[in-house]
């Protein structure tokens, strides 16, 4: 009988010790994954980022035992780079027919846009029909952002009529907007969190619910070109399995509260959706690591 020599058999035994699922999956990766700056799915904290797609990804790399490399990019060089197959992964995709064509999507959560306007003229345009009839009004979006049916539809009326300003990212928006170089911007709850630590800017605005049937689903994004059909599937049952036993709703309450967490399920049929909170309510940030107190408006 011919013996292993003693590190095998050190190794034999650790193996052993690991549960069958960790012992049946080989390691994958290791794959670039980019994020992006948007309020609270990611952002600078203490000279650091933290956020619900931070987290996300951290549930994910333990789960799927794979390595990820993360980076920071723009939305614009993102979807280029996925599109020219030098991207790997990224967060917090909408899927379109285009996209689908190079990228494959999980989706964790949903949610919807919203208007906002200097009150003053919300009062004199409160519809979408009545700021289209209005020739001088411009709206401030992010290039390469889906907004949901309804709004890419107004999106698209306006772009053809010149009356379109577009910014590489949600910061930009929002001082191009409070710079008065736009009348109106679209934002998601999660990305409200800057505005919401400046309650005299907050009292000057109106948030407008012009879309309320949009169900703008956000997931995973995989390259077709770069990963292979068993790494994306790995990556998809390990994702639906943080979705199926609560552990994505729970990073979601750390960063918005109950209520908004339930909305955010991405399980939740439209029709089913209770209505978001009103813009008005408070928001207490809360760390990554703490139970929030409050719930996002």
């Amino acid at each position: 009988m011919s013996l292993l020599p003693l590190p095998s058999l050190l190794l034999a035994g650790l193996l052993a010790l690991l549960p069958p699922a960790a012992r049946a999956a080989p390691p994958c990766g290791p794959y670039t994954l980019a994020f992006y700056e948007l309020g609270l799915l990611y952002h600078r904290d203490d000279g650091g980022f933290s956020g619900i797609d931070k987290d996300v990804v951290q549930a994910l790399q333990q789960r799927s035992q794979c390595e990820f490399r993360p980076q920071l990019e723009s939305r614009v060089r993102i979807w280029d780079r996925l599109a020219t197959g030098s991207l790997d992964l990224s967060v917090s995709g909408i899927a379109t027919p285009e996209r689908e064509r190079f990228a494959d999507f999980v989706p964790y959560f949903q949610t919807r846009n919203f208007a906002l306007m200097r009150k003053e003229l919300a009062q004199r345009l409160p519809t979408p029909a009545a700021f289209l009839a209005d020739p001088s009004r411009r709206v401030v979006v992010v290039k390469a952002f889906r907004h949901g049916p309804g709004f890419d539809s107004f999106i698209s009326q306006l772009r053809e009529q010149g009356r379109l300003v577009e910014a590489a990212d949600f910061d930009t928006v929002l001082r191009l907007f409070l710079a008065g170089r736009a009348d109106l911007m679209l934002a998601l709850p999660t990305s409200w969190s800057p505005m919401l630590q400046k309650p005299d800017l907050m009292n000057q605005l109106a948030v407008l619910d012009w879309a309320p049937q949009d169900r703008v689903v956000h997931g995973l994004i995989m390259s077709r070109a770069r990963l292979s059909e068993t790494e994306r599937q790995r990556l998809r049952q390990a994702l639906e399995s943080l979705v199926a036993d609560g552990s994505i709703e729970a990073i979601f309450r750390r960063h918005v509260g109950e209520r908004m967490a339930r909305e955010m399920r991405p399980d939740l049929r439209p029709d089913l959706r209770p209505d978001l909170p009103p813009p008005a309510a408070g928001l207490r940030k809360s760390r990554s690591t703490e139970p929030a107190g409050g719930t996002m408006p």
